[in-house]
C-alpha cells in the first residue's frame, strides 16, 4: 500500500514562481528593490507561514501565495509614495518620519514597509497578545531597528504627531479615518488598503485620493485610499 507523502513547501527564497509574480508586479509599477531587501521580504513571508507557536497566522490557501498576495499588497503604499506622490511632492517622504500601522495583526503591511523603507521609524500597533509576541519575534529575527511593536489599541497607544498612519482591511474608511485623524501631524497622511468595491461611495469625495490597482492572479480589484490632515 502506497502512503502519500506530505507536500513540502518551498521556502520563499527558493519559490521562483512566487518571486517572479512579485517581480512582475513591482516592474509594472516601475519599482526595483535590492536583493537584500527582497531577501528580507522572503524571510518575513517564511516566518509568517512557518511559525506556529503564536497561533494560526495565515490560512493554508494564502500561505501558498504570500508574496504575490500579501507582500505585493503591503508594498502598495511604498509604491504610491515613492513613485506617485513623490513626483508631486519630492519632500513628502523624509528620513526619520514616523509611521504607525493600526491593527497590525501578523505584520502586513507594516513589516514589508519597514523593510523597504529602513530610514523611516515604524510603529506596529496591535492589541492582541499573541500577535504582539509574534511581531516582536520577527523584529528580532530580521534585525529591524526601525520597528517598534506597541501592544495596545491605537486609541490608547499614546502615539501622536505622526507623519503617516496606515491600516489594511481594518474597518470602513470612515471609521479608520476617525481613529487616525487626531494622531496625525498637520500635513500628515492617512493611507488604507481596501477592496475597490468597499470604497466605491468615495469616488467623488474631494477629500480623498483613490489609487486603483490589481494583484497577481487575484480576481477582485483593490484601492489605496489616502487622505491628508490639513
Amino acid at each position: 500500500m502506497l502512503v502519500s507523502q506530505p507536500e513540502i513547501r518551498l521556502s520563499y527564497r527558493d519559490n521562483i514562481d512566487q518571486q517572479k509574480l512579485l517581480a512582475a508586479f513591482l516592474a509594472e509599477h516601475d519599482v526595483q528593490l535590492s536583493e537584500e531587501t527582497l531577501g528580507k521580504l522572503y524571510d518575513f513571508a517564511d516566518l509568517v507561514v512557518e511559525t506556529k507557536q503564536f497561533g494560526n497566522l495565515i490560512s493554508a490557501k494564502d500561505s501558498e501565495k504570500f508574496l504575490s498576495r500579501h507582500i505585493a499588497d503591503s508594498l502598495v503604499p511604498y509604491i504610491y509614495i515613492v513613485k506617485e506622490m513623490d513626483a508631486l511632492a519630492p519632500a513628502e517622504l523624509r528620513r526619520d518620519d514616523r509611521w504607525a500601522d493600526m491593527g497590525a495583526g501578523a505584520g502586513c503591511p507594516v513589516f514589508p514597509l519597514a523593510i523597504a523603507m529602513p530610514e523611516i521609524q515604524f510603529y506596529a500597533v496591535e492589541p492582541r497578545h499573541m500577535r504582539v509576541e509574534f511581531m516582536n519575534f520577527v523584529k528580532e529575527k530580521l534585525h529591524l531597528t526601525n520597528m517598534t511593536v506597541v501592544g495596545k489599541r491605537f486609541e490608547t497607544s499614546g502615539l501622536t504627531d505622526l507623519d503617516f498612519i496606515s491600516c489594511r482591511a481594518l474597518s470602513t474608511f470612515e471609521n479608520d479615518w476617525e481613529r487616525a485623524e487626531h494622531a496625525l501631524k498637520k500635513g500628515g497622511r492617512f493611507l488604507t488598503l481596501k477592496s475597490l468595491n468597499s470604497i466605491s461611495h468615495l469616488e467623488n469625495d474631494p477629500a480623498v485620493n483613490i489609487w486603483k490597482y490589481s494583484l497577481p492572479n487575484e480576481e477582485q480589484d483593490y484601492a489605496l485610499v489616502t487622505r491628508g490632515n490639513r
